[in-house]
């Protein structure tokens, strides 16, 4: 469509992501890239404009992805080997996982760490229309520790001093935001059961950025790293995972949990990682004992993140919906499976449906550009055929993707 010519797209239900309850009869006014208005129920709607209408369907804004890494391929190739690809082959591969997660619906997409150099090229020529993808929110590369998770980026810092530093040249790059590494995590030689940065490096960390107006985010996978994090005011979690030694055995800490639960930081809690690392280990056609024995851990760390999350929730932990795309075998178009894991985790769909837009929006500080259908934001829409807050696997069914206010393929209605 012409961004300038109105446009009034109706549908038998809307959500509008701000976590209020589904409307029946909604329509949405697109013109300029922003949504002009908004129509609820059986009110009028203008006259002589083009209209589409959405049959069978619910009028969603576009799904944020909230934890993602573009520099992977999500497709179960090692991370050593990956990072050791020429740069146009790391930049293909991020072109790639872009569009896909466009055309799944996910209209913003927050790259939890990268290589800077290809990311910061990836949004200068989406900025350019050379290419199609979603709204990136950038860390660059993830601060991480000598030789800690992640460290192939190019990310790393020790010292109180060091990571100020480190903070300092981030913000130079071009980052959005700052991410780094609080514990070890899939890189060979890392310990996610053990804290990496310190409590006082990570309260420099966090420091750094906030005094810049930066907001910083610290994957966590034990408890000691979460209780830093907590402590130095992070604005968010990634992972929030109680990992109690190389097995992915849980060693959950109650008053850490709790102390997560009281601060009101959000945890984005991927669950959906050891789902898809477990399905490619037994889909292995003639596995060795080794390739066996990862198995049970993929099921093992899949069966605990969920009842992980299921217990922080309880607690009164916000979620904030991340697939972690582009690690082990996590593509780019399956969103819906990590809100759906969210549901099984104790939430309601339609507080599911919420970490992945206004709250996930809120999170990345784009509360004011998209994450809500309100007057005035990007039109940032989708529309899924059936009813996500009665069955939230519906979410699967995407048939229209619209991007600042232009269809990213003709509706499929």
């Amino acid at each position: 469509m012409n961004e300038s010519r109105p446009i009034l797209l109706t549908a038998p239900w809307l959500i509008d992501g701000t976590g209020a309850p589904p409307v029946e009869r909604g329509a949405v006014l697109v013109k300029n890239a922003h949504i002009a208005e908004v129509y609820r129920g059986t009110g009028p709607v203008p006259p002589g404009i083009e209209t589409i209408s959405l049959d069978n369907c619910t009028l969603l804004p576009g799904l944020i992805d909230a934890h993602v890494h573009l520099c992977l391929p999500g497709d179960g190739t090692p991370f050593p080997d990956v990072v050791a690809e020429p740069a146009g082959v790391v930049q293909a591969i991020a072109l790639r996982n872009a569009e896909v997660a466009l055309n799944a619906g996910i209209t913003t997409l927050r790259d939890c760490g990268g290589f800077p150099a290809v990311l910061y090229a990836l949004r200068r020529a989406l900025h350019l229309r050379y290419a199609a993808g979603p709204r990136l929110v950038l860390a660059g590369w993830p601060l991480t520790i000598t030789g800690g998770h992640c460290h192939y980026f190019g990310g790393e810092a020790d010292g109180p001093d060091g990571v100020r530093v480190k903070v300092r040249e981030t913000i130079k790059g071009g980052a959005d935001y700052i991410k780094a590494m609080g514990s070890g995590g899939g890189t060979p030689g890392t310990q996610s059961w053990r804290p990496s940065y310190s409590r006082e490096e990570v309260a420099a960390l966090v420091d750094e950025a906030h005094r810049f107006g930066y907001r910083a985010t610290i994957h966590c996978t034990c408890a000691e790293a979460i209780a830093y994090a907590v402590a130095a005011g992070v604005d968010e979690i990634q992972h929030a995972s109680f990992y109690g030694g190389p097995d992915a055995s849980e060693s959950r800490d109650p008053a850490v949990a709790d102390a997560l639960a009281a601060s009101g930081i959000p945890a984005c809690p991927t669950l959906s990682v050891g789902r898809f690392a477990h399905r490619a280990a037994v889909a292995l056609e003639n596995p060795e004992p080794l390739d066996r024995a990862a198995a049970e851990r993929f099921e093992r760390m899949a069966h605990n993140a969920v009842a992980n999350g299921a217990d922080l929730h309880r607690r009164g932990v916000r979620f904030i919906a991340g697939s972690d795309a582009g690690w082990r075998h996590s593509p780019f178009d399956a969103l819906h499976l990590e809100v759906e894991l969210l549901v099984a985790a104790g939430l309601s769909a339609m507080e599911s449906i919420h970490a992945a837009t206004g709250a996930a929006a809120g999170a990345l500080g784009l509360g004011g550009v998209t994450g809500t259908i309100r007057p005035g934001l990007a039109a940032d829409l989708i529309a899924v055929r059936g009813r996500p807050h009665e069955d939230i696997r519906t979410l699967r069914a995407v048939s229209v993707v619209m991007q600042n206010g232009v269809f990213v393929s003709p509706p499929r209605v």
